[in-house]
């Protein structure tokens, strides 16, 4: 093969020479196309990863060698926790002067993410942060972090993917820990969805910690990250006599089951102590104020663009699990129970 000058990137016409195919078999393979062999796929990613090439289409990265574009894929949502992410990528990204591209999908499904990401490659980003859960995890995802420098931020990975994400386990044990040590007998949780990787994490926290002190576990009623499932479930708790402290997966859940509670007639925290997980900017401000499980949005944004751009400059970084520690703020919606006090 033909040295390439030093510093110039290879090319798609590179990747196709040594593989054997032509530059478009090259293009349908990385952009995840069906109709492509797996025998041709394998000899097309070898090629890829002995090259080391990445896509550069457009005439700037042809002049340059890079196009300092990252991608972020973010699930289609309204809530404060997801787009506080994109936020923490994007200020961290511009700071390391790199732009954002950023893509939402509507759903967990593996062949959307497939999509997004494949979006992403044909618009010469040098790597992708994925924010969301990879639920499920298909051919094209992998072939896609194989062939892209790719970091998770919610704990899920594919074998080539960096992760860079809060323990969340920590996050529902820390949560636990806070009401049993203000004299309530147990905890009740409300849970976010089950294919949230995010949600299960704390879930489990809640439920070792209960186990380890020889408490009594309650069922977990589940919320879909809305306040208005937090509302809904906060109407069961509120109805339920022994229940005096709930420990919900999100903030904006929270503030729907103490509205519950009030509506109800329940005092928090004299009543129901309720603590919950993000510590968003209006969690402070709400009535009573929130004791919550904060993550540092903005720092893992920060440490994803690191970690992603470390292995942008050098594909063989290993790819690693970062766990951030969540911090416990204390408010006002958390007290000892009644008969305690």
């Amino acid at each position: 093969m033909d040295e390439k000058p030093h510093g110039t990137r290879p090319g798609m016409a590179d990747v196709a020479r040594l593989a054997g195919v032509s530059a478009q078999t090259v293009s349908r393979t990385l952009s995840g196309h069906p109709n492509v062999r797996e025998h041709t796929k394998a000899k097309v990613l070898a090629a890829v990863e002995e090259l080391g090439y990445r896509k550069n289409d457009a005439a700037r990265v042809l002049s340059s060698g890079r196009s300092h574009t990252l991608g972020i894929v973010v699930f289609e949502t309204m809530f404060y926790s997801r787009s506080a992410a994109t936020v923490g990528v994007e200020t961290a990204a511009h700071r390391a002067g790199y732009t954002v591209s950023a893509v939402t999908v509507a759903s967990m499904d593996s062949t959307a993410i497939q999509a997004a990401m494949t979006r992403l490659s044909e618009h010469n980003v040098e790597g992708i942060i994925l924010a969301l859960p990879l639920v499920q995890v298909n051919k094209g995802i992998e072939d896609l972090t194989r062939a892209i420098p790719t970091v998770c931020t919610d704990g899920s990975r594919t074998a080539s993917t960096h992760v860079v994400t809060v323990d969340q386990h920590l996050a529902g044990r820390m949560a636990t820990e806070h009401l049993l040590s203000l004299g309530h007998e147990t905890v009740w949780h409300v849970s976010g969805p089950e294919s949230w990787i995010e949600a299960g994490g704390r879930t489990q926290g809640w439920r070792e910690t209960l186990e380890a002190s020889g408490r009594f576990v309650p069922p977990a009623l589940q919320g879909d990250w809305s306040p208005a499932s937090g509302y809904q479930n906060g109407l069961i708790l509120g109805r339920i006599p022994d229940v005096t402290a709930v420990f919900v997966a999100s903030d904006e859940m929270a503030f729907g089951v103490i509205r519950a509670l009030h509506e109800l007639g329940k005092r928090v925290p004299e009543d129901i102590s309720v603590i919950g997980v993000d510590d968003i900017p209006l969690a402070e401000y709400c009535s009573p104020s929130l004791t919550t499980v904060a993550q540092p949005f903005g720092f893992i944004g920060e440490r994803a663009v690191e970690r992603l751009i470390a292995a942008i400059d050098d594909p063989q970084t290993p790819a690693e699990t970062e766990l951030i520690e969540p911090t416990l703020i204390v408010r006002s919606s958390t007290g000892a129970p009644a008969a305690a006090s």
